[in-house]
């Protein structure tokens, strides 16, 4: 797999049933197909619960939300210790430029988890955005939040 602008892991891969590549999903408690996009979720959720302090049992891998009446999935969603999702993030394979579509996306789950924080990754190129709901603006962030930063309202990330 392609090496990544992310921290380096240490992973169980093995062959499928079909002769594809399966990885041990740690959060999942499985082996699921190694994608490119799924080795970038891997190596986004290394990130958050060992460098960046997120509780591996306050991250969800994969769910569904409804939108408009249709199932849609995303990536990751982080939550406070309340319960409260705080963090949304959506993985890309590397190949996959970051446009506005992508943004588009991510944001469409939020209208439903309306989290402050949005994050999205291809592995080479990271972003993440406060989002201010009351004020309807959001602000672009120099980089990925710490679990501190999302769930601490006396850290208050200044805005520009």
């Amino acid at each position: 797999m392609q090496r990544l602008n992310l921290p380096p892991i240490s992973v169980r891969i093995r062959e499928g049933s079909k002769g594809n590549q399966l990885i041990f999903d740690e959060f999942r408690r499985k082996f699921v197909k190694l994608t490119p996009e799924e080795w970038v979720r891997q190596h986004f959720l290394h990130l958050m619960t060992f460098h960046l302090g997120y509780p591996a049992s306050l991250i969800v891998v994969e769910a569904s939300v409804i939108y408009n009446g249709m199932k849609k999935r995303f990536d990751l969603l982080a939550y406070n210790v309340d319960g409260k999702p705080v963090a949304v993030v959506e993985c890309k394979a590397p190949t996959v430029e970051i446009t506005q579509r992508v943004f588009d996306q991510v944001a469409m789950y939020n209208k439903t988890l309306g989290v402050s924080y949005v994050m999205v990754t291809n592995g080479l190129n990271h972003y993440a955005c406060h989002i201010n709901h009351s004020g309807k603006t959001f602000r672009f962030l120099d980089d990925i939040p710490s679990y501190e930063e999302v769930t601490n309202p006396r850290i208050t990330i200044p805005e520009t």
